[in-house]
């Protein structure tokens, strides 16, 4: 039988409440919400037209930002250039700015009086009260995570394998997405999950943008504001359950990417 040390059984038992103390109240919210109020809310479709909003707008958001952070994540871990820490100083600035202010500065940066609005506006689209609005707001506070994780995976490939690539007469474009995307996959899928999970959870900077049309954690601080904790439990399970799911899913496909990348 396997002895642990006087610190080990300390660190057992201090990683037992941390465990406990995520766990507690998400158990204690699931065993309060019966099979039937589950089911309900299963089928309001003011609830599932959130859910799926939620998961589509947060969905477009990583899929368009990806575009230009993950190249500017290549350039953060393969290149020095003046003002270096600066710059990523500002890509965390999302993370530790209060989400209710970053959504005012938003709202300042896609009314019709900006730059951005009027060009919205010539389209005809309105980015206030708009899923356009609420892809933008899920992106700022969530585009940090994709950008760090990625630049964490360029750094730690060889810079000696590009080089000899680049001596053979490889090309950069063709060294980047022949080398360096796969050797770092495995960290951007992780930011791109991590990106669209933050944006399917954010709230204080939406809220701000767009009350209408509601996504989820909107909707529940709605019902729990006008009926109650009764009617935003549910929701708030259901919402949970099919993230979990879809974040599993999404942890197994990029499991698999990764395998075939390996290969």
């Amino acid at each position: 039988m396997k002895r642990y040390q006087p610190i080990q059984l300390v660190f057992i038992l201090l990683g037992s409440l941390v465990l406990l103390f995520i766990l507690a109240p998400l158990l204690g919210m699931f065993f309060k919400t019966s099979p039937q109020s589950l089911f309900e809310t299963a089928k309001d479709k003011e609830v599932t037209g959130s859910i799926w909003l939620t998961i589509w707008t947060s969905m477009a958001a990583t899929s368009l930002f990806a575009l230009a952070a993950i190249p500017l994540a290549y350039l953060l871990a393969r290149k020095k250039f003046p003002l270096k820490k600066l710059v990523t100083g500002i890509i965390d600035l999302p993370i530790v700015i209060p989400h209710s202010a970053a959504g005012i500065a938003i709202l300042g940066f896609v009314s019709r009086d900006t730059v951005l609005g009027k060009m919205g506006s010539a389209i005809g689209l309105n980015f206030i009260g708009n899923p356009a609005g609420i892809a933008i707001a899920m992106a700022f506070v969530s585009i940090p995570y994709l950008i760090n994780a990625a630049r964490d995976g360029f750094a730690g490939v060889p810079e000696r394998t590009e080089k000899a690539a680049l001596t053979l007469g490889a090309t950069p474009a063709r060294v980047f997405f022949t080398i360096s995307l796969p050797l770092a996959w495995r960290n951007v899928v992780s930011g791109l999950i991590l990106m669209f999970a933050r944006g399917m959870s954010e709230f204080g900077a939406v809220i701000v943008v767009a009350y209408h049309p509601m996504i989820t954690p909107v909707l529940i601080y709605e019902r729990f504001g006008a009926f109650g904790l009764k009617y935003a439990r549910p929701v708030s399970v259901l919402f949970i359950l099919i993230s979990l799911t879809l974040f599993i899913m999404l942890r197994w496909l990029a499991k698999e990417k990764n395998s075939e990348v390996a290969k």
